[in-house]
């Protein structure tokens, strides 16, 4: 199902000129109503009138999380706050919040974007939508619930948390869609079988599932478990919340509302544009908020963008699943690694669970990486010989992977904590 042909299926000659229309007018929009744009721009002696081309806009300074932090909690708002009718911020555990603001227009354009992501998923006015994302001032919540409503499908807003209620519920209430992170559809998954709940006896049939990384491995494992298609959904407050992207049921990329977001990829170092297919970090400028638009913010997300002839129809720009976060990067003994990199390895090994907890600590001078990693029930045993001989292999596979070494600690199955929302995976003794 397509929500809204005329832009989601728009020619790419059409599309561009809407690109470069909506740009050259969002440009002078924050220069004129922003004091942080204003005065950045002309630091670098760039003008609204420098706009002559599309690519032009590679030429005006980036955003950055700083920045939003530095401009709290309204300074970054274009409209006053008799103009605003929401707020929301980010689920950040350190220092000030983001704070994102939505006048009605905003809201009427991230409930048109959530619309458009639920059709992608096979959301239609006959769907229920279990939105087990969280509710307040995390976006994840009202987010889907005005998308699903603008579809015109019902809505289950029950938030995260409380997993044997809302297992009853999906088979009380016939939920179709499952709206929640990745992790959380795990854990789902894992108390329906101890509570002896056949997955066929759901009408279970997709998961939208975002707000933290995963990976392939873990896609499968989510819909052999609970018997759906799960799909991958992108957003972040600072552009609007979820909404910015999102996978088809082709799961061949995630297409970009790129009418309303406009994507870049850059060298995250040099700040210089990458040419489409190149593997950089994501840069997103809203070209249709009002309240809190944002121009060239560095998302820190790390992927590519491309286009292609999608068999669903849909000719927005395409990215490839966030493949981690350049500052969610752990740097141990100089060599960069992802999170994603040890969970990859262990969702293909049916010896261990996909719950994980990685510990650095240093001694002396030294890195010392610590995966916790629990074992699959079938496997466990008492058998001290077995489980060195299983900690060799997870050891082996996980240096071939990512390059160094790493100390296993294997525990037994449910004892790492689960998560009901975007999982906490690592924990950096360096920094204590």
């Amino acid at each position: 199902m397509i929500w809204n042909e005329q832009y989601e299926c728009m020619p790419h000659k059409e599309k561009k000129q809407l690109q470069y229309d909506r740009l050259k007018y969002i440009i002078q929009y924050v220069y004129d109503n922003v004091p942080f744009y204003h005065q950045a721009y002309d630091k670098s002696g760039i003008k609204p009138k420098d706009f002559k081309q599309t690519s032009d806009l590679s030429k005006y300074p980036t955003l950055t999380k700083v920045d939003m932090r530095d401009n709290y909690p309204f300074r970054l708002f274009a409209k006053p706050l008799s103009d605003i009718i929401r707020l929301h911020a980010s689920s950040g555990t350190t220092g000030k919040p983001i704070v994102a603001g939505y006048t009605r227009h905003d809201i009427d354009v991230w409930a048109e974007v959530m619309a458009r992501t639920l059709a992608c998923g096979g959301c239609t006015r006959e769907s229920v939508v279990q939105n087990a994302y969280g509710y307040g001032l995390f976006t994840g919540g009202l987010g889907v619930h005005y998308g699903a409503e603008k579809l015109g499908a019902t809505v289950i807003p029950i938030s995260g948390g409380n997993t044997k209620r809302q297992i009853m519920l999906m088979q009380d209430f016939g939920s179709t869609h499952i709206t929640c992170t990745p992790s959380y559809a795990l854990n789902i998954a894992e108390v329906m079988e101890s509570m002896g709940i056949d997955k066929k006896q759901l009408k279970l049939a997709c998961g939208l599932l975002g707000a933290e990384p995963w990976t392939e491995a873990m896609r499968a494992d989510i819909e052999k478990n609970l018997g759906i298609q799960a799909i991958d959904i992108y957003g972040l407050t600072e552009v609007i919340g979820p909404g910015v992207s999102s996978e088809c049921m082709e799961k061949s990329g995630l297409h970009v509302f790129d009418d309303h977001f406009y994507p870049e990829i850059i060298d995250p170092d040099t700040l210089e544009p990458l040419p489409e297919g190149e593997v950089g970090e994501l840069v997103f400028t809203t070209m249709t908020k009002e309240a809190f638009p944002v121009l060239r913010y560095r998302t820190r997300d790390i992927t590519r963008i491309y286009h292609d002839d999608c068999p669903c129809g849909r000719t927005h720009i395409k990215m490839e699943r966030v493949r981690g976060r350049d500052d969610d990067m752990l740097i141990i003994r100089g060599v960069n690694v992802f999170p994603t990199q040890i969970e990859s390895v262990l969702l293909n090994m049916e010896e261990t669970q996909p719950h994980y907890h990685i510990h650095i600590w240093r001694e002396g001078t030294l890195d010392i990486l610590e995966i916790w990693i629990e074992v699959n029930e079938k496997y466990f045993s008492d058998e001290i010989r077995q489980l060195e001989a299983l900690n060799k292999k997870i050891a082996h596979e996980i240096q071939s992977t990512i390059g160094i070494n790493a100390k296993i600690k294997l525990v037994e199955p449910k004892t790492i904590e689960r998560s009901e929302g975007k999982a906490k995976r690592v924990t950096d003794h360096r920094n204590q």
